[in-house]
Formats: C-alpha cells, sequence, structure tokens
C-alpha cells in the first residue's frame, strides 16, 4: 500500500486549484491527486474527430472527466459573485466567498487569463430594459476565457504542480474506508492507498458516487434540486447588443401560468452546441473560444427550469435522468426542433431543417420536444423564449432552434461545516461534487480554502 499525507480524488476545478494552493504557499507534504479521466492533451472527444452527432458512449467521456474537469471544455466562463453558482457564502461569509473567487481570478490572470476581457453585468440600460419587460438581471462579474484559452491555462497550471503533486489518470477510485490513522482507498485496479487527509471533489459526473461513499461513512446528504430545460440557438445578432454589453446575462423570468422561475444559463456568443455524457445520460451544452477564428454565426444559451421534490420523492437527479432518457430513445442522443414547428405543434424533419435559415452548429436529430419535455415545463421556456423576444426581437423567429434536453445535475449537498470538512474528522468535500458549489468560480475557490485549512493543519503537526 502507498502512503501519502493527503490524497485529492477528482482533478476538476476545485482538484487543480486545491493542489495549485498547496505547491503554492510550498507545503511539504506528499500529496496525491487521483482522476478517473484523461490527461488533458488527450481529452478529445471522438464525435469531433469522426465527425458525428451522435455520442459513442465512451466508457469514461472526455468531455466530462479528466484534467480540469467538466468546465475544461465548456467555455472557461468564470462568474464572480454569490447570487449564483453555489451556496458557498453560506459556510465561509459573503466577503470571504467573494476573496477567494477574486484570488482565483488573480490566478487564472497570472497563468494568461488577463488577455481576457472583464464583464461587468452593472449595465443599468440593459436592467431598466429587463425590468420594463418583466425579467430580472443577476449582477456578476464575468471572466470569459474561452475554451481554447482554458485549455492553454490548464495546461501550464499542470506543469506548475507537476513536480511537486503526483497525479495518477484513468484511476477510478471504487472504496474510501476509515483507518486508524485516516483513510484507505481503493481503485477499479485493485491498487491500494492511504492518506492522513482526504479531499473529495469529484465534480457532477461524480454524484452517484459521492453519494454511496457518504453513505457508506454515515455522513449526511440532503437531497438537491434537479434543472431541466433547453439549449437555444440563434443568429449571434438577435442577442448582439446584450453580449458585447455584458457577455453572460443570467436573466429570470417568473413564468405567468405555473409561477415557476425560468432562467438564462451558460450563454456563448458565437459558439456552437455540444453533447455530453453524465452516467450513460447523453445531454446538451454550448461552449464558445476566444480565437475569433473560430466564431461560428450563433450564439446559444440554455433556456433552465429548476425543479425540487418534497416527499415521498427524493432523487431528483433520476427524474431529470427519465426526461433526458426519452431524448436518448427518440432521437439516439440529442433533439433539435425549430421554435416555429414547436409552436405549431409539428414535429422537425429533415425537410424543414434543410429550409432553416438558422444553421445548427450540431449535428443532432430532427424531432419532437414535446413528446420529451413535461408540459408545465415546456410552457415555461415557451413564455420565457416570448419574454426574451422584447428585449431582444428575434429570439421567438420560426427559425429558432432548441435543442433537448439540457439537464443540470446537482449533487446532493453533503454535511460540511464551515472548512468543508464531514463529521469525519480529515475528510473534506468540495467542489460541484460537494453540492455546495455549481460553478467554475465557487468550485475553484473551494480548493484554494481548503488547500489553505490543510496547510495550516499540517505544519501544525
Amino acid at each position: 500500500m502507498q502512503e501519502y499525507d493527503i490524497i485529492i480524488v477528482g482533478a476538476g476545478a476545485a482538484g487543480v486549484f486545491a493542489s495549485y494552493e498547496l505547491t503554492k504557499i510550498e507545503n511539504k507534504a506528499r500529496i496525491l491527486m487521483l482522476e478517473k479521466g484523461a490527461p488533458l492533451e488527450q481529452r478529445v472527444c471522438p464525435m469531433k474527430s469522426r465527425q458525428t452527432g451522435r455520442c459513442l458512449g465512451c466508457p469514461t467521456c472526455h468531455i466530462m472527466n479528466g484534467y480540469g474537469g467538466a468546465g475544461t471544455l465548456s467555455d472557461g466562463k468564470y462568474n464572480i459573485t454569490n447570487d449564483f453558482g453555489g451556496d458557498l457564502y453560506a459556510y465561509v461569509g459573503d466577503d470571504k466567498a467573494m476573496e477567494l473567487m477574486e484570488y482565483v481570478d488573480e490566478v487564472l490572470c497570472g497563468f494568461g487569463g488577463s488577455e481576457a476581457k472583464l464583464y461587468s453585468t452593472e449595465d443599468q440600460a440593459l436592467k431598466t430594459l429587463a425590468l420594463q419587460n418583466d425579467l430580472h438581471l443577476l449582477d456578476a462579474k464575468v471572466r470569459h476565457l474561452g475554451t481554447d484559452r482554458n485549455v492553454r491555462i490548464l495546461g501550464d497550471i499542470y506543469e506548475f504542480i507537476s513536480g511537486k503533486i503526483e497525479t495518477l489518470f484513468r484511476t477510478d477510485v471504487e472504496s474510501v474506508e476509515r483507518t486508524e490513522g485516516g483513510f484507505k482507498l481503493r481503485t477499479s485496479r485493485g491498487d491500494e492507498f492511504s492518506c492522513r487527509q482526504l479531499v473529495l471533489a469529484t465534480g457532477r459526473s461524480g454524484s452517484k458516487w459521492i453519494s454511496k461513499t457518504c453513505g457508506e461513512l454515515g455522513i449526511a446528504t440532503l437531497s438537491n434540486r434537479v434543472d431541466i430545460g433547453l439549449r437555444v440557438e440563434l443568429p449571434a445578432a438577435v442577442f448582439k447588443h446584450i453580449t458585447d454589453a455584458v457577455y453572460e446575462s443570467k436573466l429570470v423570468y417568473r413564468a405567468k401560468k405555473y409561477g415557476d422561475k425560468v432562467r438564462t444559463f451558460c450563454m456563448n456568443p458565437y459558439g456552437e452546441v455540444v453533447t455530453e455524457n453524465t452516467n450513460g445520460i447523453v445531454t446538451v451544452n454550448g461552449h464558445s473560444y476566444a480565437d475569433p477564428a473560430l466564431y461560428t454565426e450563433n450564439t446559444n444559451f440554455a433556456l433552465l427550469v429548476s425543479n425540487r421534490f418534497t416527499e415521498p420523492f427524493k432523487d431528483s437527479n433520476e427524474y431529470g435522468e427519465s426526461i433526458a432518457r426519452l431524448s436518448n430513445m427518440l432521437g439516439g442522443g440529442v433533439l433539435v426542433q425549430r421554435f416555429g414547428d414547436l409552436i405549431k405543434g409539428r414535429r422537425s424533419n429533415e425537410h424543414r431543417m434543410e429550409g432553416c435559415f438558422t444553421r445548427p452548429t450540431l449535428k443532432a436529430t430532427p424531432g419532437d420536444l414535446a413528446l420529451v419535455m413535461p408540459k408545465r415545463q415546456l410552457d415555461d421556456i415557451i413564455e420565457m423564449v416570448y419574454a426574451l423576444d422584447k428585449i431582444a426581437p428575434g429570439t421567438a423567429n420560426d427559425d429558432t432552434l432548441l435543442y433537448g434536453v439540457e439537464v443540470k445535475f446537482y449533487n446532493s449537498t453533503v454535511e460540511v461545516n464551515g472548512d468543508l470538512e464531514t463529521k469525519v474528522p480529515g475528510l473534506y468535500v468540495l467542489g460541484d461534487g460537494s453540492g455546495v458549489t455549481h460553478s467554475l468560480s465557487q468550485a475553484s475557490a473551494s480548493g484554494v480554502h481548503v488547500a489553505r485549512i490543510l496547510d495550516a493543519k499540517y505544519r501544525s503537526l
């Protein structure tokens, strides 16, 4: 059995920044980071190379797993705010959470992120326009690195830590056991590792594993929400006056019919629509690049409706997965439909798509999203499209494309204290895998926070 002082499970945003901070402050502990995915340079989705619109069902999805985590190949957008993206502030305090996110931004800028513009949603004209049309613009500062620049920065961070932090890729941790001196980990290959301090930062793709592990260790978890929606793609000119000013506009609308809140999410000017595989379920996402040579003619964003459940149903993620499975069953993956066809109650087919003025950036199966999405959520989204059309005329055009489904699986919130430590001494759960954070900025900040705590603890031994 190989022995370490600290083991980090997961090399996503939280794991990367925890390892970076421990390296920067020259902690002398022996540290191991385990990642089930591939090294950064090997994270290539075969859909790209084979130019197919269907997910090939790789055992480990390169989009979701690997060095840098799910955020690596998904736009590199860092929102510096407590208003959305997680609840880190509830554990460390408002000021501390903002301070940690600002520090993450400084680190990224030090590795080349300063080339990327820092946007702000504090645009009073846009706020006024939104309010006049019953939409609410949330405040945030946004650093958009772009997928290409984000990959370069993460590569440089890996080079920075590689001399200090040992990292094993394609290593899937099967079990965690408590020992007298700390913890013992067993991998799917039968390897065993021990450590005194254990950091679990497995991200969204590790949701089921985290729940299972916490259950085995007697750590309480609270069922969280699931967000279900569609991804919208339209000509970039429709939203140009908004994206030029704030880039990422978080707009919230309360639907009249049901009173549900609908929000925009992950806006990608001049970007492309992509797929991702979470636990074998193929859903849709989007990203954009920093290099203008890689721009498309379209902008895409998600429209999401949050779903929370009360007794007796507890598994919100299973609800989201069941809807995604319908899309996978009907379309072999992601479905696409023209907004005009949806409103007219007819499916989009190859003929109608050929005449569509909006050229899709993802090869998806034309179909009828009304056969997949629950009526309530679909009605909410249609209302939101018409609301957005008032501040961005053209949003409700017949040729606006809707891709489905987009599901944001939120891990069950793990019971942790202000140090993000569980009731099991020495066991920390952080990042999106903890249910505490839901964004790159907050996940990265949680990694820095725990690294500083571990450093102080190690130095005091």
